[in-house]
Order: C-alpha cells, then sequence, then structure tokens
C-alpha cells in the first residue's frame, strides 16, 4: 500500500451526488474483498438495548460478540438510522438531524489499522477525489501504531496527524470490547469557520468537519476500567453520508445536500415561502424536512403509530412535523407530498420504499388526518390555559392541565412543552409524570379487581404449591389421572376444599394431568366429563391457576368424586376438532394479513371456540373488499395445499432465528412450541391443532370491523359451519325470491326491474304533488296581501310534511312575483313551517331566516335560516293560530308597513 493518493484540486472536484457516494462507497469495498449488505431494518432485531436502529454498527452486534458467525468476514453496508435522544433542538440548528445514513465497512477478525486506514484515506483522496491537504487524521493519545501507519504508510506528516485524548479517539459502552479511533478530518475553509486566530481540527466551528471515524476494538473492558487485548480484533468504521455529502457538494449544511434540498425546497412550495429567507421559517422547514424522512423510513420497516414504543417515536415525528406545518400557513395534509419525494429521492438506495409506497402514503394520510382533527381543539384549550396564566402572572403550565390534553385530547406532551417554550414559559413535568402514573395504578387496580373469578376463586391460593397439573392433551382427549383436590361451590362461590363432591354439587377437580385445553392464548376451553366407577362430573370450563395448576369447573351429574379417586378425563372430540380447526386458521390468517396488507399488520386480539374465529389486528383503514377477498382466497389455497402442521420444541432464541411469530396473550418459558403449516405459516403457539391445513375444509369471512383507533376485527368461520352457512344463505335466497315472485337465479334480474318501477312510480308521484301544489297555489294566492308594494301571504296548508310544503310555498312566491310567503302545517302532531322571499322583497327588508325564528318558538320548535330561504320545526300544534298572526306582524314590521 502507497500513502498519499491522487491530489485532485477540490475546485474541479466532481460534487456527487447523495445515491452516487452511496453506489461509490459499497462499490469501492466490494472490490476490496467486502460483502454488500443491505441496510437492516431501523426494528432491532433480538436487541433490548435498543428502541430503533441508531448506528451503523448496533445490527451488527452478534457479529462482533460472536453471538452469530458473519455471512463474510469482511462487511460493508449503508445503513438507515435514527436518533431522537435531542428531538427538541432537530432544526434550531442545521447541524444534526434525526434520520441519517451510515456508511460503514467491518472486519470481523480479518484486517486490522493498516488496511482499516488506508481503505479510509484512499476512497477520500481517489475515489472522491478530496484534496488530500485538506484532511487531518486524528488519534488516540497514546495510540502510537495508527500515528506511525498514518505517517509512514501513508505519508501524512506529523505535523497534521492530531492527538486526542480518551473523551473524543476512544470508543467504549461499559464492558465489552473497545478500542482506540482514528477520526478523519475535512477543512472546508475559512469562510465556514469561526475567524479565531486557534482555529484548528477541534475546534467547534463549522470549518473542519469530521467525515469517517475508525474504530479499532481491539481490547475488552471487565467494566472496572481493566482491559486486556483481544484475540480477535474487529474494525467498525462509519461515515455519515450525509456529511461527505456536505463536504463533496461544498454546501453549508446537511439541508442543502442534493436529496435534502429537493425537500426542503418541496416544503418551500407548499408554503409559499423559501428557504433561508426567515431563519424562524427555517427553523420549521429543516423540522419538517427531517421529520418525514423518518417517518417514511419508520413505516417502511413496518413501524406502526401508536402511544408507546416505536410507534410513539413515529407518532411524535409525524404530528410535530404536522404542528410546524401549520406554523408556516400549511392547514390542509401535505406530509403525503413531501413522503412521496423522500421516495422518489432515496429509492435508488432503498428499493423497498417504492415497493411499500401505497402503505406509506396510507398510513401518513391517515395519521396526520387523525391529528388534525385533535390538534385544533388541543391547540384551543392550551391557550386558554396559557391566557389564564399570564392573567395570574404565572409561567409554570400545571401537570394536571398539560395531562389532560395529553389524556383526552391526544395533545403529545412534547408539543405541548415546544408551545409553552415559544411563550416563554415550562410545564411542570414532576406533576405530569405523577398524573400519568395515578392513571397506571389506577388500570391496573381495574385490572387486578376483575380477574377471571376474583375474589371468590381465592381458595385456589391455598393449594399446596408442589401440586401441579401437566397438561397432556396435544394429540389425544382421554387419559387417566388421579384427582388431587375437589373443591366445592356453594351458593354460587367457590367456598371451600372438600373430600368428596356428590350429586348436584357444584365444584372444581384438580388432577395430575389432563386432556383438557384450558383457556389460553385466545383459545377457548375443552368441556367433557371426569368419571370413576360410581360417578360422573360435568366439565362445563378449564381455567388456568397460579403455579401450574388446571381446574376443571362444573358439576356433579351423577354418583361422587373424591379425593385420590383414579379417573378418566374425556373432552368432548367434536368440540376440539372444531376449536383446533378455527385456531389454526387463525394462523393461516395472520399470515394472509401480512402478505395482503403488509408486515405492520400485528395480533392485537383473537378468539377461537369450536363455533367461530375472531381475530383482531393492528390496520389503520377499512379493508378493501378486493383486499378481503384476497385474504380469503390465500386462506383457503393454504387450506387446498393440505399443509402438513408440525410442531416443535425448541428455545426462544432458536425460534426466534427460524422466524417464528409470537401470538397474543402467550406467555413463553425456555422451551416454546413453534407450530408450522408447510412454507405458509411459523408461529409460537401453546394451543391445539390440526395435523393437515386440509383438516380445516374451508374458511370464510362474516365480517370486518373496526374496535378501536387502528385495530380491526375479522370474524370468520370454517370446516364444515362453512357449508351450512350456505345452506342457511341459500334458504334465504330462495325466500326472498319467491317474495318477490321470481327465482334465485332471477332474483337480482327482478329486484332490478323493480327499483326501476318504484323509481317510475316516484316521478309520476311528485309529478302529481307538483300539479296539486300548482292547484292549491291557485286558490291561496288570492289570501296574498300587499305591504310597500311586496305580496305577502301567510297562511296554514293541510297536512303536509317539510318537502311539500317547501314546493308549494316556492310556487306561491314565482306566482306572486315581488313576494314573500309563510306556510305553517301539521302532520302527525309535528309542525313544519316553510318561509321563502324574493330579491326584490329581500331589499325591501324581509329576512326569512329572523322571521322563523321569532314564529317557531309558538309552536314549540326553533329553526332558522338565509334572507331568502328558512324553515323550522314544532312540536306543539296548539301554537298554529298565534304563530300565523306573528308571522303576519314581523313581516310588517320588517317592511316598515307599520
Amino acid at each position: 500500500m502507497t500513502g498519499g493518493g491522487r491530489k485532485r484540486p477540490v475546485d474541479i472536484m466532481k460534487k456527487y451526488g447523495v445515491n452516487e457516494l452511496r453506489k461509490m462507497f459499497l462499490d469501492y469495498f466490494e472490490r476490496n474483498g467486502h460483502l454488500v449488505l443491505k441496510s437492516f431494518s431501523l426494528v432491532p432485531r433480538n436487541d433490548k438495548s435498543l428502541l430503533i436502529i441508531n448506528s451503523g454498527m448496533a445490527p451488527m452486534k452478534p457479529y462482533f460478540t460472536g453471538q452469530e458467525i458473519p455471512p463474510r468476514r469482511r462487511v460493508t453496508t449503508c445503513q438507515k438510522c435514527i436518533r431522537t435522544g435531542d428531538i427538541e433542538n432537530i432544526g434550531k440548528t442545521s447541524r444534526h438531524g434525526t434520520f441519517f445514513e451510515m456508511l460503514g465497512n467491518f472486519s470481523f477478525g480479518d484486517y486490522f489499522k493498516k488496511e482499516a486506514i488506508h481503505y479510509s484515506w484512499e476512497f477520500l483522496t481517489k475515489e472522491v477525489g478530496l484534496d488530500p491537504d485538506r484532511l487531518y487524521p486524528s488519534v488516540y493519545m497514546d495510540d502510537d501504531e495508527a500515528f506511525t501507519i498514518w505517517h509512514e504508510q501513508e505519508g501524512i506528516p506529523e505535523n497534521r496527524i492530531f492527538r486526542f485524548g480518551k473523551e473524543d479517539n476512544f470508543w467504549e459502552h461499559g464492558s465489552g470490547p473497545c478500542g482506540p479511533c482514528s477520526e478523519i478530518y475535512y477543512d472546508r475553509g475559512e469562510k465556514y469557520g469561526c475567524g479565531k486566530p486557534g482555529c484548528t481540527v477541534g475546534c467547534d466551528c463549522d470549518r473542519y468537519i469530521e467525515v469517517w471515524n475508525n474504530v479499532f476494538s481491539q481490547f475488552n473492558n471487565d467494566g472496572n476500567g481493566n482491559y486486556t487485548e483481544l484475540v480477535q480484533k474487529n474494525i467498525d468504521t462509519g461515515m455519515g453520508l450525509e456529511r461527505l455529502a456536505v463536504v463533496v457538494q461544498d454546501v453549508d449544511s446537511i439541508f442543502d445536500v442534493d436529496t435534502l434540498a429537493a425537500l426542503t425546497a418541496h416544503v418551500g412550495d407548499i408554503a409559499g415561502v423559501r428557504y433561508k429567507s426567515d431563519p424562524k421559517k427555517d427553523v420549521s422547514i429543516r423540522i419538517i424536512t427531517d421529520h418525514i424522512r423518518s417517518v417514511t423510513f419508520m413505516i417502511s420497516d413496518g413501524i406502526m403509530p401508536s402511544n408507546n414504543g416505536r410507534g410513539y417515536v413515529l407518532r411524535r415525528l409525524l404530528r410535530r412535523a404536522a404542528r410546524h406545518g401549520r406554523l408556516l400557513g400549511i392547514h390542509d395534509a401535505f406530509l403525503t407530498g413531501l413522503s412521496e419525494t423522500v421516495i422518489e429521492t432515496s429509492k435508488d438506495g432503498y428499493p423497498e420504499l417504492e415497493e411499500k409506497k401505497s402503505m406509506i402514503l396510507s398510513v401518513i394520510r391517515e395519521e396526520e388526518n387523525k391529528f388534525n382533527r385533535t390538534i385544533d381543539t388541543g391547540l384551543s384549550l392550551l391557550n386558554e390555559v396559557i391566557e389564564r396564566l399570564e392573567k395570574e402572572g404565572k409561567n409554570v403550565l400545571p401537570g394536571d392541565d398539560a395531562f389532560r390534553l395529553y389524556d383526552t385530547y391526544g395533545f403529545p406532551r412534547d408539543l405541548t412543552e415546544e408551545i409553552l417554550e415559544e411563550r416563554g414559559m415550562t410545564m411542570d413535568s414532576a406533576g405530569f409524570d405523577e398524573a400519568m402514573n395515578n392513571q397506571k395504578q389506577t388500570a391496573k387496580s381495574a385490572r387486578e379487581t376483575t380477574n377471571y373469578m376474583g375474589k371468590e376463586a381465592s381458595v385456589f391460593d391455598e393449594i399446596d404449591a408442589e401440586l401441579t397439573t401437566e397438561f397432556r392433551g396435544y394429540g389425544r382427549t382421554e387419559l387417566t389421572s388421579e384427582a388431587i383436590v375437589l373443591v366445592s361451590k356453594p351458593d354460587g362461590g367457590y367456598g371451600a376444599f372438600a373430600d368428596t363432591l356428590e350429586e348436584g354439587d357444584r365444584g372444581a377437580v384438580l388432577t395430575r394431568e389432563t386432556p383438557f385445553y384450558a383457556t389460553m392464548g385466545g383459545q377457548e376451553s375443552d368441556f367433557g366429563t371426569i368419571r370413576n366407577n360410581h360417578g360422573l362430573f360435568r366439565v362445563e370450563k378449564a381455567v388456568h391457576l397460579q403455579g401450574g395448576k388446571i381446574a376443571h369447573l362444573g358439576v356433579v351429574e351423577s354418583g361422587s368424586l373424591s379425593v385420590g379417586d383414579q379417573v378418566t378425563l374425556e373432552a368432548d372430540r367434536e368440540n376440539r376438532e372444531n376449536t383446533c380447526e378455527n385456531h389454526s386458521a387463525t394462523h393461516l390468517l395472520q399470515k394472509a394479513l401480512r402478505e395482503v396488507l403488509g408486515s405492520h399488520v400485528e395480533q392485537a386480539g383473537s378468539y377461537n371456540d369450536a363455533k367461530r374465529l375472531r381475530f383482531d389486528f393492528t390496520h389503520f383503514k377499512a379493508i378493501d373488499p378486493d383486499d378481503l377477498k384476497q385474504i380469503e382466497s390465500l386462506v383457503n389455497g393454504a387450506i387446498r395445499k393440505a399443509l402438513p402442521v408440525v410442531t416443535r420444541e425448541m428455545t426462544l432464541d432458536e425460534a426466534k432465528k427460524e422466524g417464528a411469530m409470537a401470538l397474543f396473550g402467550e406467555k413463553y418459558g425456555e422451551k416454546v412450541r413453534v407450530v408450522s403449516m408447510g412454507d405458509f405459516s411459523i408461529e409460537l403457539c401453546g394451543g391445539t391443532h390440526v395435523a393437515n391445513t386440509r383438516d380445516i375444509g374451508a374458511f370464510k369471512i362474516l365480517s370486518e370491523s373496526g374496535i378501536a383507533a387502528g385495530v380491526r376485527r375479522i370474524e370468520a368461520i370454517t370446516g364444515d359451519r362453512v357449508l351450512r352457512y350456505y345452506e342457511e344463505m341459500e334458504a334465504l335466497l330462495k325466500e326472498a325470491a319467491k317474495v318477490v315472485k321470481s327465482s334465485p337465479d332471477k332474483l337480482s334480474e327482478r329486484l332490478h326491474a323493480m327499483n326501476e318501477e318504484m323509481k317510475a312510480k316516484e316521478a309520476e308521484n311528485e309529478k302529481l304533488k307538483a300539479e296539486i301544489a300548482n292547484a292549491a297555489a291557485g286558490s291561496l294566492q288570492e289570501k296574498a296581501v300587499t305591504l310597500n308594494g311586496i305580496q305577502v301571504l301567510v297562511t296554514g296548508v293541510p297536512s303536509s310534511d317539510m318537502n311539500d310544503l317547501r314546493t308549494l310555498g316556492d310556487s306561491l312566491r314565482d306566482k306572486l312575483g315581488d313576494a314573500a310567503v309563510l306556510l305553517i302545517s301539521e302532520k302527525d302532531g309535528r309542525v313544519s313551517i316553510a318561509a321563502s322571499a324574493t330579491d326584490s322583497a329581500v331589499k325591501a327588508g324581509v329576512h326569512a331566516g329572523n322571521l322563523i325564528k321569532e314564529v317557531a318558538a309558538l309552536v314549540g320548535g326553533g329553526g332558522g335560516g338565509r334572507p331568502n330561504s328558512a324553515q323550522a320545526g314544532g312540536k306543539d300544534p296548539s301554537g298554529i293560530p298565534a304563530a300565523l298572526e306573528k308571522a303576519l306582524t314581523v313581516l310588517k314590521l320588517q317592511l316598515g308597513a307599520e
């Protein structure tokens, strides 16, 4: 390896775009023996220390720690990352954003410092063409090895290599692998500097910008500050793509590089402002530009808006962007258009953005509309509180007020804090947290007092902890075991332990083993019988108790049962088989939902018994009928393929590595059951299932509905129940055809014909009404009186509804010319009033809306309208004479006739 590299003057250096630089980096390292890996998802895999991937090396931790074998010892990536630790400062400066791309090359026990340093120098100087004389390496103060490599191998003068301390040039995070760093800085020129005499590498100004960081992982920290040399040394190097683009394109900040500049310009076009023309508006433009990138990429990885975890981060970013749109004067939904720009400018490196474009835009549209519906109320309430505080001379918003905005109106806490800051105020954070904790405790208490069986089941807590029940019902419904505990249920409550349960006694039976599946994980329990030689206990339900016990609840139908009896337990086979069909179908359904709707679908609840299945899942809108049909088709397709249903036991980690999905409500121990249905579905599940998908028979969706914000529900049936459903539908179809004197195959045609006949009769009826109205108008117009040149008609009309009254009133108005008309009618105890006036009457002073307001009160009603047209209803027909008299009086006043 030789140092220096070719020199390309900065004034003729090509200003590569972001997408070009990404490709150049990956291509360069691929040529140097590295395996190019696609960016990992923003959702960490088997890493509880992170909510969202925030660095290039984060997804590589299993390779660094040795938990997993890397696909190759040399790897390179461009990793999408999100950091929200300082979200409040995003936009206030142009240095940072929540979303960024991290270029990285990694060595897992392969090359080390010499190669890593050479690669970084060669790429920057020869591939990108940065001026070597503007590049300055730094090393850890005690890392003489790296210093020597920079000087002797790459030819960098000693006075241009900077030594920094542990705070700047040593990477470690608690115990574990760690090591010194070597960074590369670029001199952007005096125009970006602070102008101070001592300005150099390490200055806080924007002149010298770090573009590359080589981390030499060569030590192990025991957590107590003791370091030992690693046998396998690793390289973790990173370079912010946007930051590199800032240097290459010679622009002020990341918001000025080509891909982000397209976004800032788009925001400006929507808002009618220009970036860098107003510092205050620039903050909002930068926030929107940054946040829409994060939002778009998060949704593409299946993260959905919610009130906790990653979903809350997404919701917070999206709503913050939406609010700053309002600060720029944007009041209509606008974020989907910006997201399209993100997709268009980034799809070269992330093709999944284009593939998931429809879902991304749908989620953003739904969430933005939801926020727009709530923010007006929240802003209004917050402003009222702020004004009250200002009048009182206070500058701290009480925590309970802030929590009410959050809890009742969905107003984000950070927006409250941000708005308060803009008004020179703060929030009582401790009070907010206290209110939040009180709510959680209240919810927790409610759950504790409404658990299954509640206080009446307290006797079960007294059962010997050593006694347990082993479930042995997989693949069987009958076995023999010993009755170990009996509990009586006098007067409807489980009262005491019993040695014997007699005929007619209600109670609970516990055995050492059972084939009865107890309600859990959305699957309803078995029912059946427990019998001995002289008694039979009817099991109505099986439930889980604490400590690995299963109680069989029911009644002794004959004879008696005693503690210590050998008993035969038999779960109803038909009920079990039907329940298995429905439960297995939910696995196929969940897979089909994710296939059709997207990976954002997560189980939110389920219910499976012998009659039906119910599946709740996260989704943001009603399912399109065509999608619903496709989902049903996918499930039935999997059933027809006769996929074997295989159940295996393994560790939770092994199951996750196989890609098994966890189901709602399950609790997992060291060993878990993994249920696979061919290659179609694989899930963690402790329930019972069919042996082959063909045993399900058929699948039919009965309904799809919304049950909560962002949660949908599908109800369906399987097996013989589908056949019975169609038989019932056929019977209804025949009955409907019989009613309209048709046959099932001609029913649709007959109904269309009947509909046309009804339309024709309705048209004829309207025509007759008009003729009657005209005839009535001819006699009624004779009652009109002239007031100051305006024909005024106030009269009652027998048995007319509002539509008839308006039609008649318009006809009279037109016949009279310059006129004002008010008609009142009573029908079925209800009063209708209609008033209308010509333009000339309105000019003369008539106001139909004001007229109606004064008259309607006399018939026990209310109403109003425009100057030329108004109506009202009432419920007191006895007031009609007074109302007619009042109407004429009001019209005289309006026309100045009195």
